[in-house]
C-alpha cells in the first residue's frame, strides 16, 4: 500500500470512529457536525492523486460505523444483523458514489450540495420504504444531546441532517481553500464573510435552540397519572421459566406492590396500605410492555384469560386502565386465504398483529396494531414477491415456516381513548423511530404519547439505549410528554423538551410512577409535515436531471 492509500485509508478510518461516536457516548452529538469532514478529505485526495477503487475506501468507512453502532442486532439475529450493516453501508455506498459521479457533470459547489440532498432525499426514502433501518438517520446523532435541536419541532430530524451536511461542507470549504492558497488571496470582504458564514452555521442553531428551549412553556391543559410496570421477563426464556398466568400475576404485584406504596406515603404512616381495597384517587394509567401476552383474539379480546385477570385487578382499583402489548391473532375458517400474509392453520387461515390494547374494565377495550414492522421477524417485505418465494423455501428444503414474519399493519396511526375521552398515541416499540409517521398520532388528537416496547433481545448493549433516546427526538418534534414502558427498561417519563425527567432501571423488576402533562399544541412540524426532506428530495432530483443531461449532450 502506498503513501497515498494510506493516507486514504487514514481519513476513512478517522471518519468511521467520529461518526460512531454520538451513537455511542452521551452528549457527543456535536461530534457529527465534522465527522464527515475526514471523508470529504479522503474524497478529495483520491481524486487528486489518482487513488484506484475509492468506492471500497468509502464503503469500508461505512461498513464500519454501522457495524460499530449497530452490532447488537445481531444479538437477536445474526443474519438479520449482517446484512442491516452490509446493506445498509452499501446503500450510503451508493449515495457517496452519485455524488462522484455529480462531480463530473455539475461542477465543485453543485455537486457538494448534490450530496447533501441525495444524503437527506434517501433518509426521507428510508421512512417509508418496505425494507426500512432509518437507525443512523444523521439528525438521530443528537437524540442525547437534545438541547442543541429543540427546533425538531419545526424541522424534525432531517433539519438535523441538514445542519449535519452543512457543517461539514462548510469547515471542509474553509480547510480546502487555507490548503490550496485560495483563501490567502481572497479580499477582507470575502475572508470575514467567510469566517461569519461557518460560524453562522455551527453557532446559530444552537443559539435558536436555547432561544426554544427558554421560551417554552408547557400548556396548562391537565395531567395524568401513569404507573409504567416493568417485569424484566427474559424474551428468549419467557415461556420456559414461567407461564402467561405466572406472567401477569407478576406484573399486577408489581402494581400492587406500587400502589400500596404510594397510599402508605400519602398517608404519611408506616402501617401497610392494601390496595386492594384502597383506591387510588385520580383515574390511572398503567403501562405495561409490547407483546406482554399472545392469547388475545382480536375479535373476543373480552375472552383471553390476560385480559379477564387485568379486569379483575382493575375492578378493585377504580379510575385505572391498562395498556398493554400483545401478540393478537384472528383465525378464518375457509379455504381461500383471506391475504397475502395470511398463513394456513387447519382447516383455515391464521391472521397476526402485534398490538396494543387499552382496556378499563368490563366493556371498556380499545385495540391498535403496530404499523412499522421489524423487516424478517415480524415483517415479510413486498409480499407478493417474498411471500411465494418464502413458500417455495420452505417446500423446497422441507423447513417450518415462514421464514419471515407475517405480521399484518394497521397503516395510518390511530389514537387511543384513556378515562372517558383523553386522546393518546400508543407508539408501539419500532413505530418510535419514525418522526412524520408520528406526528399521525398528534393530528388524530393525541394529548400524550405511550411507547410500549420489548428491547431485551438486544441485551445489554448500546441498542437499548439508543431507542430509548429517540423518544426524546419524538417528544421535541411534537412537544408532546412521553410515557416509556420497555420489559427490561428503559422504562422512563419524558417531557416536551426530550428531557428524561424520571426513568427506572435496566434489567431490574421496577415501576415508575408519575404524570404527564397534557397538550393539544401542534407544532409546525406536525402541521407541515417534513418540509426539509421534500425540498432535499426537490433538489436532489433536479440536479441528478442537470447531471444526466450533461452527461448525455455534450457541452450543455
Amino acid at each position: 500500500m502506498n503513501r497515498n492509500n494510506r493516507l486514504t485509508l487514514c481519513l476513512v478510518l478517522i471518519f468511521a470512529a467520529l461518526a460512531s461516536i454520538p451513537w455511542l457516548v452521551p452528549h457527543t452529538g456535536a461530534l457529527i457536525l465534522v465527522a464527515f469532514v475526514p471523508l470529504l478529505l479522503a474524497d478529495d485526495v483520491a481524486t487528486q492523486l489518482g487513488v484506484k477503487h475509492f468506492f471500497w475506501y468509502h464503503y469500508l468507512g461505512f461498513v464500519l460505523w454501522n457495524a460499530a453502532t449497530t452490532f447488537w442486532v445481531c444479538n437477536a439475529t445474526v443474519g438479520g444483523g449482517i446484512f442491516a450493516i452490509l446493506a445498509n453501508a452499501l446503500q450510503m455506498s451508493v449515495v457517496w458514489s452519485l455524488f462522484r459521479f455529480g462531480k463530473k457533470r455539475l461542477g465543485a459547489v453543485p455537486s457538494y450540495i448534490f450530496l447533501a440532498a441525495a444524503w437527506i432525499a434517501w433518509e426521507r426514502l428510508y421512512f417509508s420504504a418496505d425494507i426500512s433501518w432509518p437507525w443512523l438517520v444523521l439528525g438521530n446523532a443528537f437524540a442525547q444531546s437534545t438541547g442543541l435541536v429543540q427546533w425538531y419541532s419545526v424541522t424534525g430530524t432531517l433539519g438535523g441532517s441538514l445542519w449535519v451536511w452543512a457543517a461539514n461542507l462548510g469547515i471542509f470549504g474553509v480547510i480546502v481553500a487555507l490548503a490550496e492558497g485560495h483563501f490567502s488571496r481572497w479580499n477582507a470582504a470575502a475572508r470575514v464573510s467567510a469566517v461569519l458564514g461557518i460560524t453562522l452555521v455551527l453557532a446559530g442553531p444552537v443559539v435558536a435552540s436555547r432561544l426554544m428551549w427558554n421560551a417554552w412553556e408547557a400548556p396548562q391543559e391537565g395531567s395524568v397519572d401513569v404507573l409504567i410496570a416493568q417485569p424484566n421477563f427474559d424474551p428468549y426464556h419467557k415461556f420456559e421459566k414461567m407461564s402467561q398466568a405466572e406472567q401477569t400475576a407478576t406484573l399486577l404485584e408489581l402494581c400492587d406492590s406500587a400502589l400500596a406504596a404510594d397510599n402508605a406515603s400519602t398517608a404519611g404512616s408506616g402501617a401497610a396500605a392494601d390496595s386492594s381495597s384502597k383506591a387510588d384517587p385520580r383515574p390511572l394509567l398503567v403501562l405495561a410492555p409490547e407483546t406482554f401476552t399472545s392469547d388475545v383474539r382480536v375479535g373476543d379480546i373480552a375472552s383471553s384469560p390476560t385480559v379477564q385477570s387485568l379486569d379483575a385487578w382493575i375492578s378493585r382499583h377504580p379510575g385505572a386502565e391498562i395498556l398493554f402489548g400483545a401478540s393478537t391473532w384472528e383465525y378464518f375458517p375457509q379455504r381461500s386465504a383471506p391475504h397475502i400474509l395470511s398463513r394456513p392453520y387447519g382447516d383455515g387461515w391464521l391472521e397476526s398483529w402485534n398490538s396494543a390494547i387499552l382496556t378499563g374494565g368490563a366493556g371498556s377495550k380499545e385495540i391498535c396494531h403496530k404499523s412499522r414492522l421489524v423487516v424478517g421477524t415480524e415483517k415479510t417485505p413486498y409480499p407478493r414477491i417474498f411471500v411465494p418465494f418464502d413458500n417455495w423455501l420452505c417446500r423446497t428444503f422441507g423447513l417450518r415456516g415462514p421464514l419471515m414474519g407475517r405480521c399484518l399493519e394497521q397503516g395510518a396511526p390511530t389514537c387511543l381513548h384513556f378515562g372517558g375521552g383523553i386522546p393518546l398515541g400508543c407508539a408501539i416499540c419500532y413505530e418510535s423511530v419514525y418522526p412524520e409517521y408520528c406526528t399521525g398520532y398528534v393530528k388524530e388528537g393525541a394529548k400524550f404519547l405511550a411507547v410500549i416496547t420489548n428491547d431485551a433481545w438486544w441485551g445489554n448493549t448500546p441498542g437499548y439505549r439508543q431507542h430509548c433516546s429517540y423518544s426524546r427526538l419524538r417528544a421535541i418534534e411534537l412537544r408532546r410528554e412521553i410515557a416509556r414502558c420497555g420489559n427490561t427498561g428503559i422504562s422512563c417519563l419524558i417531557d416536551a423538551r426530550g428531557t428524561v425527567t424520571s426513568r427506572g432501571p435496566w434489567w431490574e423488576e421496577a415501576t415508575l410512577r408519575g404524570q404527564v402533562q397534557l397538550s393539544s399544541v401542534q407544532t409546525p412540524f406536525v402541521r407541515h409535515g417534513d418540509v426539509c426532506g421534500r425540498l432535499c428530495t426537490f433538489i436532489f432530483l433536479l440536479l441528478l436531471a442537470v447531471a444526466i443531461v450533461r452527461l448525455f449532450v455534450p457541452g450543455r
